[in-house]
């Protein structure tokens, strides 16, 4: 199935999942008609009643109206214990906090039994305790997935999750290739040469290079009058699958996954350009290889930048990993030396390894990049096993320019572009696999740790696209 297939695919099963909230019950538009008023039991409360303070003594009980609907009984456990609500929405705030604090702390906090409260409020002891055993697992504790049919359903929401943050990411994007698609359509009354040369234009100017807008030109030509598509909207279907079916071809036989030393430590080395984000992306790979149990080691290589060995550290002491550095302006290939040879004595799984990125001085840094990756290479004869290259897509042409310079320098095995969410230039993307045949390995799609994703070539093009195409 091709990319455009799934792309179909997703926005099809997107839709039926919306109808039935357009589209209300009989049931749930006439909930009097089930029910009258006059069969109700004289002892009901009503929402009224629920939502105003109980005087009990010295305590004062006050019930949401809402929260009395979908659990009519009021427990004391629901006085004094913090609501599940609550305890959700300050682990979830926890976890936006970029990990500033450790994940334990959290858990803990997470966990905390609830004060009894049975020493406010006297009730039968067997209520309450029946209550709390009740709630208590399902409003903090973890969901432990015991059958196939939870672990798929787990699968599917983490799917969703991945596909959520491509969606969001991408959103500057796709808002502002629709615009320029808008635009271009509002002035289509025939397919004629003009037609092409405002595609073009488009495209260009959506950041897709100028090879992909000549391909993709040429292509449309070859058609039998954009497959005798006469209104916009089939216009726009044709132009968004043509693109798709020249993106996916010029990925063919594309490895997007991170490569790994099949025994010892796995080498990652990063280049890139100062400010393209490659300590922050060092820093948030650590995070996710250290959550699944993997001995991470980092190496400050960037010598040269005021601060760079410090910024590394800092990350490294968040993530608790490990990390050796050098002496400010000193050798880096030294740094990448004697963390090799730790990382071996020491039975490290991953060796993360940061450079400097100084452009303007581009010969002695290609020679530095050269030398830190033959000491790699000489200690581990596989590594590195990658040489990510890190690309900001705020930069747009920028980003490919760079990727040209590197790769005739260096062997690059693939790109990380960072601050894709923060522009509306994510159609780099097909320009940097159509130009450069280099696989976009890794995103960032927002500044959480977490949104560092792998690259899906799939969740790209519908985030890209979404909604731009008609499905029947």
């Amino acid at each position: 199935m091709g990319l455009f297939d799934i792309f179909k695919r997703k926005a099809k099963k997107e839709t039926e999942a919306t109808q039935p909230d357009a589209t209300p019950t009989v049931e749930q538009a006439t909930p009097a008609a089930a029910e009258p008023a006059s069969t109700a039991p004289e002892t009901v409360v009503t929402d009224e009643e629920q939502a105003t303070p109980v005087t009990e003594g010295m305590n004062t009980v006050v019930t949401d109206a809402t929260a009395a609907e979908a659990e009519p009984i009021a427990t004391p456990a629901d006085a004094d214990s913090e609501e599940p609500a609550a305890v959700e929405a300050s682990v979830s705030a926890a976890a936006e906090a970029n990990d500033e604090a450790p994940a334990e702390e959290v858990d803990v906090a997470a966990t905390e039994e609830p004060t009894p409260a049975a020493v406010d409020n006297p009730a039968p002891a067997a209520e309450v305790e029946s209550v709390s055993a009740e709630s208590a697992p399902t409003a903090v504790e973890p969901t432990v997935t015991t059958t196939a049919d939870e672990d798929d359903e787990g699968d599917e929401a983490d799917e969703a999750s991945v596909e959520t943050k491509y969606e969001h990411g991408l959103a500057k994007s796709r808002s502002g290739f629709g615009e320029r698609l808008n635009r271009f359509l509002a002035r289509f009354r025939s397919v004629d040469e003009d037609f092409f040369d405002d595609l073009e234009e488009l495209m260009i100017e959506s950041d897709v290079g100028y090879e992909m807008a000549v391909k993709l030109s040429d292509s449309l030509r070859d058609e039998v009058k954009l497959q005798n598509a006469k209104s916009s909207q089939e216009v726009s279907n044709v132009i968004i699958e043509k693109m798709v079916e020249l993106y996916e071809a010029a990925g063919e036989n594309e490895q997007v996954a991170l490569a790994t030393a099949p025994t010892g430590p796995t080498v990652i080395m990063f280049v890139g350009v100062n400010g393209a984000g490659k300590t922050t992306t060092i820093g948030k790979l650590a995070a996710r290889y250290k959550q699944a149990g993997k001995k991470v080691l980092l190496a400050a290589g960037d010598t040269f930048r005021a601060g760079a060995a410090e910024q590394l550290d800092v990350w490294a002491k968040r993530d608790g990993v490990d990390i050796v550095t050098g002496p400010e302006n000193g050798d880096p290939a030294a740094v990448v030396f004697d963390a090799v040879k730790q990382a071996k004595a020491d039975n490290y799984d991953i060796l993360l390894v940061d450079t400097a990125g100084r452009l303007q001085n581009k010969v002695n840094l290609m020679n530095e990049l050269a030398k830190m990756k033959r000491i790699l290479t000489r200690e581990i004869p596989d590594a590195p096993h990658e040489v990510l290259l890190v690309l900001d897509a705020t930069t747009g042409q920028n980003a490919l320019n760079q990727a040209k310079i590197f790769n005739d320098s260096t062997d690059v095995t693939g790109i990380v572009l960072t601050k894709l969410d923060g522009t509306a230039r994510g159609g780099i993307v097909l320009a940097i696999r159509n130009e450069l045949h280099i696989p976009v390995k890794l995103v960032g799609l927002g500044e959480q740790v977490s949104d560092l994703a792998d690259f899906d070539a799939s969740d790209f093009v519908y985030g890209l696209f979404k909604g731009l195409v008609k499905v029947d």
